[in-house]
């Protein structure tokens, strides 16, 4: 406070605030462990059961079994090089259809013409059973790799066919008018407004794609694969190994984990505009 030359007080002048805003950081939260709770549980009742013979080891091996099973194949080698097959496998399946799947949404979803030309041939092959189609690749394309190939083809491409498909037909009719109202040139639409607001139907796609290649691969290994993890699976099923099936079949599961988790973490990047 001042005191002015006419001897009235001075208004104290007001201070100026901070130009920097303190932003308090968001704190992380804990992993909530009651979602252990179930698992661990169905595992305590997996090995005791087990262990007092209520289920039987040529039936089921105990958690142990399969844990020292998985050890011993990854010490000796074999476990590796059959998740190197059966990983090649499937992302050799979900490149090709996945750029088919892509192509044939874009077409179909951008133009009317390549709606009425593309999009009754996929729904008609989209409702045909997927694993039914199995004996008829095989007449076409033999026993080798290519009918594998042509089954995670089909079980990526439809998937994505339709998020896509809808993605761009889904569009803010707001977004494209203001865009117009801007000066945008068509091409500019598609580039900047239309195809940046169909990538978040696109990844759910991706996500959908990859879980089905991962059970189309099972099935595919099943049928003379001479390598990878239905390769595995079968010669333990012949020796009544009952560990190595589950072992297999837990790393197709964690196979499917972590490709989906690295998808929703490409999300959350992509999609990070999406956040104001």
């Amino acid at each position: 406070m001042s005191i002015s030359t006419t001897g009235v007080l001075a208004r104290p002048e007001p201070v100026a605030e901070s130009s920097a805003r303190y932003v308090p950081r968001k704190r992380r939260r804990p992993p909530d462990v009651r979602r252990w709770i179930s698992p661990v549980v169905i595992v305590l009742l997996w090995q005791v059961t087990s262990a007092t013979g209520v289920l039987p080891s040529d039936k089921l091996s105990s958690p142990v079994t399969v844990f020292r099973s998985g050890v011993d194949l990854a010490r000796s080698g074999e476990l590796g090089a059959a998740l190197l097959v059966s990983f090649g496998r499937a992302m050799i399946g979900f490149g090709i259809g996945a750029a088919i799947g892509i192509t044939l949404g874009v077409i179909s979803g951008l133009s009317r013409w390549g709606e009425a030309l593309v999009d009754p041939p996929v729904q008609m092959l989209r409702t045909l059973p997927l694993f039914g189609l199995i004996p008829l690749l095989i007449l076409w394309a033999g026993i080798g790799e290519a009918p594998k190939i042509i089954l995670l083809v089909f079980g990526v491409a439809f998937p994505l066919y339709l998020n896509v498909h809808s993605g761009i037909r889904n569009v803010d009719s707001h977004l494209v008018e203001a865009a117009t109202a801007l000066g945008f040139t068509r091409w500019e639409r598609l580039i900047h407004v239309v195809l940046p607001s169909a990538v978040p139907q696109t990844l759910v796609g991706v996500r959908q794609g990859l879980g089905i290649a991962w059970i189309a691969l099972i099935v595919a290994e099943q049928f003379n694969a001479d390598a990878g993890l239905g390769f595995m699976i079968n010669n333990a099923r012949e020796f009544l190994r009952t560990d190595v099936i589950v072992v297999g079949l837990i790393v197709y599961a964690i196979l499917g984990l972590v490709t989906d988790a690295l998808v929703r973490l490409l999300e959350r990047r992509a999609l990070r505009w999406r956040a104001g």
